[in-house]
């Protein structure tokens, strides 16, 4: 019994461990997009990615405890594995359920100080089109399939770009050199909405992320007690 119960444990390890790589991944290519993103809407956002590789990083050593708990059958490691991981649990299912409450459109772009202030970066940006910035701004538009600030006519007022008969190249839906002299051939949304709705659906897939982890690590909670139960048995039996 204690084998297939060990058994069970390190194949739910196994899946626990999987999904800490994989977050860390995730947030580790999440970064990049989201520090272009910063020179719209502010370098905030790079915390996100932050925090999925501070959470991966978390799930990847608490599992490696269960690990060495269920290989050294030390119930002590065990039980600290199930410790820290229902303090995980019930991290992940609040962190979900917040996600959740804010998942709703008027919420995420109603949010006050946080629109208004994405709204004047994001303005200020095109206005000015800084020789440090165009580069971001570029990969921003091609990347979101946007142009300008609020829309393409956004360009015609730009300080720093100078042919406001035109846009720059990113902006347009097929890609080649002088297609911008074009204004018929470009994306008319702006990137202040393409990246409100990018963040919207973020914040759908995280919060789903953190619930479904969350009721599958209930699971292992369950069989971490079974395995801690079955391990202080037997290490009973054998001093009899």
């Amino acid at each position: 019994m204690c084998l297939s119960i060990k058994c069970m444990f390190i194949f739910f390890n196994a899946i626990f461990l999987a999904s800490g790589v994989a977050l860390i991944t995730i947030g580790a290519l999440q970064y990049s997009t989201y520090s272009q993103m910063g020179t719209f809407a502010g370098s905030g956002l790079s915390k996100i990615a932050i925090v999925l590789i501070a959470v991966g990083v978390t799930i990847t050593l608490v599992s490696l405890l269960g690990h060495l708990g269920a290989f050294f059958n030390n119930s002590s490691m065990v039980a600290c594995f199930i410790c820290i991981l229902i303090v995980i649990i019930m991290l992940e299912i609040l962190t979900g359920a917040a996600f959740y409450v804010f998942r709703s459109r008027t919420a995420l772009l109603q949010m006050g100080s946080m629109n208004s202030a994405l709204n004047t970066k994001a303005r200020g940006v095109i206005t000015e089109y800084s020789r440090e910035t165009r580069h971001a701004i570029d990969r921003i538009q091609e990347k979101f399939s946007c142009c300008g600030a609020d829309s393409s006519a956004d360009w015609a007022e730009s300080v720093g770009w100078e042919n406001h008969d035109a846009v720059p190249d990113s902006c347009c839906v097929v890609k080649a050199d002088g297609c911008g002299q074009d204004k018929e051939k470009v994306h008319t949304k702006g990137c202040i909405w393409a990246i409100k709705m990018f963040l919207l659906k973020n914040l759908v897939w995280v919060g789903a992320v953190c619930i479904s982890l969350g009721i599958t690590e209930v699971f292992g909670v369950l069989i971490g007690v079974c395995l801690c139960l079955d391990i202080k048995r037997k290490n009973y039996e054998n001093l009899e």
